[in-house]
């Protein structure tokens, strides 16, 4: 096992580097993208193709456990009186978003695009909530291909960085002020680093009201896995024609709530507080790196274009139904 979480260990480091690079530190791109194409390089080159076999315990245990604590640690990002302090609204509007893009998203992808149900799913996922992060969690849910799952963080890295340089220069044209917009980049952004990115672009007051509203999407996450969990049994069940098996309770999910009550009540030293989210961090990036490494580039081209020509579908129903949204919340 020590092998494959070495190499996960170099990978992260790599994809660490990277971010904090002269020329690339400004990319607002975080060290999980970095790591996820060192992981694809190396994965593919031939050299370290063959030694898979050998690293695979150690790749399996990344991609399954250390997957599964980062996303619990990411609960410690969030508190419920950052959420009750933009009131119930806030939530409504974000429910809204993740409702729409998931059920427009999968019809499209399943229907108009013929793209397969996995890659369809993480596509939507990663759009509808938190990047990134919903892909993996929903990849830890549903168990789908290395290669399903790398297709929908590449779309959501494109899609995201669009968004992040497009808003700013959306902002002047829509007539929202800067607290509103702010809500709005919080509600239809994909990743939170994009957010705080395009928030900080915009302003102070954007800012603030966009990673709460983003981070109120995060919490969403979990019952969107208990519901998708379920959904994903019974569909499989049918395909089958088997019995639908047990209830499917992700307990990542319940811990990152438990993190959420957790930070909300309790105040750790700061020091503690930014290790164990440093930690949650650095166990997703090596998860990232391992489906990486483990995605064969001839599965990805197979998939083509048409995951990208979803997302695209996909921001531009965030776009224009987030600002169509939040203008109708501005009339409240």
């Amino acid at each position: 096992m020590w092998q494959g979480l070495i190499l996960c260990g170099l990978l992260t480091a790599g994809g660490y580097a990277l971010s904090q690079a002269p020329g690339l530190r400004e990319s607002g791109f975080s060290p999980l993208v970095f790591a996820l194409l060192l992981g694809l390089v190396a994965g593919n080159l031939p050299g370290l193709k063959r030694a898979a076999p050998v690293a695979r315990p150690g790749l399996q245990f990344a991609t399954r456990w250390l997957l599964r604590g980062g996303i619990v640690l990411f609960g410690l990002s969030l508190t419920l009186q950052q959420i009750y302090a933009l009131g119930p609204s806030i939530l409504l509007l974000d429910v809204l978003v993740i409702g729409t893009v998931l059920l427009v998203g999968y019809q499209l992808g399943t229907r108009v695009f013929g793209l397969d149900r996995e890659t369809t799913l993480l596509t939507c996922a990663g759009s509808a909530i938190c990047g990134a992060a919903a892909v993996l969690a929903t990849e830890a849910t549903i168990r789908s291909r290395p290669a399903a799952t790398s297709m929908a963080v590449a779309t959501v890295v494109l899609f995201g960085t669009l968004a992040m340089l497009v808003y700013p220069l959306l902002y002047p044209l829509t007539g929202l002020d800067e607290g509103l917009f702010g809500i709005y980049i919080g509600a239809t952004v994909h990743e939170v680093a994009q957010v705080v990115a395009a928030g900080d672009a915009v302003g102070p007051a954007a800012l603030t009201n966009a990673v709460i509203v983003k981070l109120l999407r995060v919490m969403l996450l979990v019952p969107f896995l208990l519901i998708v969990g379920q959904w994903w049994l019974g569909r499989r069940a049918e395909a089958s024609g088997g019995e639908r098996g047990a209830l499917v309770i992700p307990w990542f999910a319940l811990g990152f709530l438990l993190m959420v009550v957790f930070n909300s009540l309790v105040t750790l030293p700061a020091t503690l507080h930014q290790g164990l989210v440093l930690a949650g961090q650095v166990a997703l990036t090596m998860a990232m790196a391992a489906l990486g490494y483990e995605t064969r580039l001839e599965k990805l081209a197979a998939l083509g274009l048409k995951p990208f020509g979803l997302a695209l579908c996909l921001f531009v129903l965030l776009a224009g139904g987030g600002l169509l949204s939040v203008g109708l919340l501005a009339r409240l």
